[in-house]
């Protein structure tokens, strides 16, 4: 029992250890923005049409279980505030880190992993070359830029399938749908969704990078970092979810 609680405290501090020496050097932009941009588009590209395929149908849901339970209170028109106090304060930032681990991070471990395997990140330490300044750090800038990005795309898609489940289907008026929207909801709930997808997708990348630039052990061992990086990954995340909502209602008011 001793033994694992080390192994979980040493694995810990050094993935936050790897996460601080990428984001030492982010002054020095000019050595790898390309690299940024080129994992910016990488990321956007594989996770842009699952998270909206994901959304639309997880709002439709979600407005299901909404308007039914206000149309039994006769309360119709809470039915967009609570559409989007559920998507966009809290299902937005997760759906949107979920997909960014699964599908970017995942290819984040393999593709780090595969070149410690083959020995090219000691290559790149052998010539001088910091293998965490130029790899991970634009790895966890690219994955929290897209982060912020996709979770305004899940918010849409996600209202957009609560607006045709409430109004076509449940007879809610348009406008008592988007007068919710501003009968509960403030601008502190948008930034705090910004913020939490920017952080998971920080967790997410910083996840991702550690278990690749420590897998060993030939392709099977990458494959095992690969379960191991999104399993781990999907745990903080819910738990800084946790943690970050409680900090917000402690110190942001609700609307009244």
């Amino acid at each position: 029992m001793i033994d694992k609680a080390q192994f979980v405290v040493r694995e810990t501090g050094n993935m936050f250890a790897i996460s601080l020496e990428g984001l030492r050097r982010t002054w020095d932009v000019r050595h790898w923005w390309r690299e940024y941009l080129t994992q910016c588009w990488f990321i956007a590209k594989v996770t842009s049409v699952p998270v909206i395929l994901i959304s639309i149908p997880f709002g439709m849901v979600i407005a299901l279980h909404v308007g039914t339970f206000a149309r039994q209170l006769g309360a119709e028109s809470t039915t967009g505030a609570a559409m989007v106090l559920a998507i966009v304060r809290e299902a937005a930032p997760v759906a949107t880190a979920l997909l960014i681990a699964g599908a970017g991070g995942s290819a984040m471990t393999a593709d780090l992993g595969s070149r410690k395997i083959r020995d090219e990140i000691a290559a790149m330490e052998v010539m001088a070359v910091n293998p965490v300044h130029r790899l991970v750090t634009p790895r966890l800038f690219a994955a929290a830029t897209v982060g912020v990005f996709l979770v305004s795309l899940v918010s849409l898609a996600g209202l957009a399938g609560g607006y045709f489940f409430n109004v076509v289907i449940q007879d809610v008026t348009p406008g008592a749908y988007f007068q919710g929207f501003t009968s509960l909801v403030h601008l502190p709930d948008l930034y705090s969704a910004l913020v939490k997808a920017a952080v998971f997708g920080f967790i997410a990348a910083m996840v991702a990078c550690y278990k690749g630039l420590y897998a060993k052990g030939g392709p099977k061992g990458v494959g095992d970092a690969v379960n191991q990086a999104v399993v781990i990954t999907f745990l903080l995340i819910f738990f800084a979810n946790f943690v970050m909502t409680s900090l917000y209602f402690a110190l942001v008011p609700p609307k009244f």
